[in-house]
């Protein structure tokens, strides 16, 4: 599996890592077996959040034993984002995950609460050690410059976003924010949550010939092609431990010129939204 810098964090994590939105809805046994075969084929990034109900439990059953290895992330909600609110909400998730840090917590998406308040919490957390950096989520431009002006060059890990082949909003603007600032960007439903492109299509038919010549997935040449830049990651969400074993493969599959190049044709960006897509 693939590593890179993870913004900020002067770590180096896997290019693939796992979602865990809606797993609880999945047979509970069998995502704990997805979960545990992901970080076995080296998805050690897990994404988790508290408004996920019980998938915080759930990863705190997957990760047990091996909590060392494995990059954890959790996320606020906005509403509870006060400076003591984002304190008490860590607190929480730290309690339900059964572990003592975590190694990015992110605002889930902006709120509210003055995101100067919301900061101060982070760095308080961070100070304590429950923390070890922060990021943030479904954020666009506008609010990456004031999170910036905030906190200072070298302080957001990443910013989650909602990208796949079928929304590319993010290589408009955000994208190239993030990387000319050292921030982390992460791809949440790079499958297009249950839209992935049917095999009849002229995408699905790019993506079968791409991935019959690398023998493997469709979903993994969606992965490699998301992942392309350095500094992007994505966190695909699977409740099936085939899938997962799947999935992981495309963290060491390179995409030819040629083939970017296709995909790029078949899945245009389109233009720049006014508003950044969210799920």
């Amino acid at each position: 599996m693939r590593q890179r810098a993870f913004g900020a964090t002067g770590r180096d994590v896997p290019v693939l890592g796992q979602g865990t939105w809606r797993l609880d809805d999945d047979d509970r046994t069998r995502a704990l077996s997805a979960l545990r075969a992901g970080l076995d084929a080296g998805m050690t990034h897990l994404d988790t959040a508290e408004m996920y109900g019980a998938a915080e439990p759930l990863v705190a059953e997957a990760i047990a034993g091996r909590r060392e290895g494995v990059f954890l992330v959790s996320k606020v909600l906005p509403s509870n984002a006060s400076r003591a609110g984002t304190i008490a909400a860590c607190e929480r998730s730290l309690k339900r995950l059964g572990t003592d840090r975590l190694d990015s917590y992110l605002l889930h998406w902006p709120g509210s609460h003055p995101l100067e308040e919301t900061l101060a919490g982070f760095e308080a957390l961070k100070a304590s050690g429950k923390i070890l950096s922060w990021g943030l989520s479904n954020f666009d431009v506008d609010g990456l410059d004031a999170a910036l002006g905030i906190a200072g060059p070298g302080a957001i890990a990443c910013n989650q976003v909602l990208y796949h082949l079928g929304e590319r909003a993010i290589e408009h603007a955000v994208e190239p924010w993030c990387r000319r600032n050292g921030v982390a960007l992460v791809a949440y439903s790079p499958f297009g949550s249950g839209d992935f492109p049917k095999a009849e299509s002229r995408g699905g038919r790019v993506l079968a010939g791409i991935a019959g010549a690398h023998a493997t997935t469709p979903y993994a040449v969606a992965l490699a092609f998301l992942t392309r830049h350095d500094g992007v990651f994505a966190i695909p969400k699977t409740g099936s431990p085939e899938r997962a074993a799947a999935n992981a493969a495309a963290g060491d599959l390179v995409l030819a010129a040629a083939e970017i190049a296709a995909l790029d044709a078949a899945f245009p960006r389109g233009p720049r939204p006014r508003h950044l897509p969210m799920l």
